[in-house]
C-alpha cells in the first residue's frame, strides 16, 4: 500500500473517533445539544475517506474496492454518504454520535487488514464486476444507517416506556422520524442490493451458487421486513429489531463478496 493512501484512512479514523468522544462527553454531561463539532468531525472524516477513494483509484485505475481493506473503507464511506444526505431531512442530527463510532470500527478493522504490497496497475476491467461490487457496498451503507436507525428507535421506546426518561429521550429525534427513516433506509438499500444481485449474474464465467445462494437469502431477509412493514403486518418495534439483526447477517456475507480483482472462473 502507498504511504499516502494509509495516512488518509488513519486520518478519516481520528476524525470519526473525535466526533464519537465529543458526542459521548456532551451525553455524560447531561447538555447535549446539536454539536456543530461532532458533526464537521464526520464531515473532515468522510473528507478524508473521499480523498483516499480518489487516490486509490487513480493507482489501480478502477473502483477502489479490489480486497477487503478498500471494500471496508468504501462501506464506511457510503454510510457516511447516506447519513450526510438524509441526516439534516429527517432532522436527525444525534445519528451523527451513533454513525461516528461505527465508521471508526470499520476503519480500525480496514487499518488493521491494511495490505502491505504496492499497488498495481491492472489494465483489464470487468463494468459488470465492478458495478456489482459497487452497488452492494453502498447497500451496505444504507442498511447499516437503518440498523442504526432502528438502535435509536429501540432506545427512544425504551424511554417513552420509563417514568423517568433519561436526558437522552429530549436529544433523540420523535419515534415517529425514527421509524419513518429506519423504513425509508431499508427502502433505498433493498433497492440497490436488487441491483447489486442482478448485475452480479452478468460478470460472466462460473456463478458460486453457495454465495449467491447466501446473498439471495439476505435479501429475501430484507424484501420480507418490508413487505411485512407495508401490509401492517409488523409492528414498528419489530421492524426496528430485525433491521438489526439483519445487518448482522448481511456482515456474516463480507467474506462472499467477489471483488473488482478477482477473475471470473472458466
Amino acid at each position: 500500500m502507498n504511504w499516502s493512501d494509509r495516512v488518509w484512512v488513519e486520518l478519516a479514523l481520528i476524525s470519526y473517533l473525535i466526533g464519537f468522544a465529543y458526542s459521548v462527553y456532551l451525553l455524560a454531561s447531561k447538555k447535549f445539544l446539536t454539536s456543530r463539532i461532532s458533526f464537521w468531525a464526520i464531515c473532515v472524516g468522510f473528507l478524508w475517506t473521499t480523498l483516499f477513494l480518489f487516490d486509490r483509484g487513480h493507482a489501480i485505475g478502477r473502483c477502489p474496492i479490489t480486497n477487503r481493506f478498500e471494500v471496508l473503507v468504501f462501506m464506511t464511506w457510503s454510510m457516511v454518504l447516506i447519513y450526510l444526505v438524509i441526516g439534516t431531512s429527517y432532522r436527525l442530527s444525534l445519528m451523527g454520535a451513533f454513525t461516528a463510532p461505527v465508521a471508526s470500527v470499520l476503519l480500525f478493522f480496514a487499518v488493521a487488514i491494511a495490505p502491505t504490497q504496492p499497488v498495481f496497475r491492472k489494465i483489464k476491467v470487468n463494468p459488470w464486476l465492478e458495478a456489482h461490487t459497487s452497488f452492494l457496498m453502498v447497500a451496505c451503507g444504507a442498511f447499516a444507517l437503518a440498523c442504526i436507525a432502528g438502535v435509536m428507535f429501540l432506545l427512544q421506546e425504551r424511554q417513552l416506556k420509563t417514568r423517568h426518561p433519561s436526558s437522552i429521550f429530549y436529544r433523540l429525534p420523535p419515534i415517529t422520524a425514527l421509524s419513518v427513516a429506519n423504513s425509508r433506509l431499508l427502502w433505498l438499500g433493498f433497492t440497490l442490493f436488487t441491483l447489486g444481485l442482478a448485475t452480479g449474474f452478468l460478470i460472466g464465467g462460473r456463478i458460486n451458487w453457495v454465495q449467491a445462494a447466501w446473498s439471495i437469502l439476505v435479501w429475501c431477509v430484507y424484501g420480507g421486513i418490508i413487505v411485512a412493514r407495508m401490509r401492517h403486518a409488523m409492528a414498528a418495534k419489530w421492524v426496528a429489531t430485525l433491521s438489526i439483526i439483519a445487518f448482522s447477517l448481511l456482515l456474516s456475507t463480507f467474506w462472499g463478496i467477489r471483488f473488482i480483482s478477482d477473475r471470473p472462473s472458466l
